[in-house]
């Protein structure tokens, strides 16, 4: 009896939080159509204070130095306001979107890290990105977006917290109640689906 109403209140907090996380999205996505209609530089001053420092740690939790790590965090919040346009809220959540954004910068800018200067380097405007790395690029966001949004709805939310939530394991056990092993496998699990998916 007393599993049973230990699991009811589990289940009630589970929904209470993925209620409050959509209305969190309905809220960002909001901001996203006012940039993309109005240019709405208040909408976005309000997803510029929530994402950047996560995507700043989130870019520094999977290596990037503070400094990279901050160039990029600027870019992906310059790249939301151009490019606010191209979000579908029908395909990911704006969370999902703006750290997907994130990961393509820390690959593009990792890239070009390792890329040998040339001795001379030429005069003039610099080329646009090659169109099919471009077009690979934006179908692996869409790809990696897809595949978050068909994860269980248990390892997607824990999936958020842990990655664009900037949250530890520990942190996410407190908020859910959850026990820290469970976390940690459903956690792997996502993951493993998102590689596979990826591939």
């Amino acid at each position: 009896m007393k599993a049973a109403s230990e699991e009811s209140g589990i289940v009630r907090q589970r929904s209470a939080e993925v209620t409050a996380k959509d209305r969190e999205n309905e809220d960002w996505v909001a901001c996203v159509a006012l940039i993309r209609e109005e240019k709405d530089q208040q909408a976005f001053g309000r997803l510029f204070q929530h994402f950047a420092p996560r995507v700043k740690a989130f870019l520094m939790r999977s290596g990037a130095e503070e400094s990279l790590a901050e160039e990029c965090a600027q870019e992906v919040m310059a790249t939301l306001w151009h490019k606010a346009h191209l979000f579908d809220p029908a395909r990911a959540s704006v969370a999902t979107w703006i750290f997907t954004i994130a990961r393509n910068r820390k690959i593009d800018a990792l890239r070009k890290q390792r890329r040998p200067e040339p001795e001379d380097l030429p005069w003039g405007a610099e080329h646009e990105p090659d169109q099919a790395d471009a077009l690979a690029l934006q179908q692996e966001s869409e790809q990696l977006g897809e595949a978050i949004a068909a994860l269980p709805d248990n390892q997607r939310v824990l999936i958020e917290k842990a990655y664009f939530g900037d949250l530890s394991h520990r942190e996410i056990a407190d908020a859910t109640g959850l026990p820290l092993g469970t976390i940690k496998s459903r956690i792997r699990l996502a993951l493993d689906r998102l590689r596979h998916a990826m591939k």
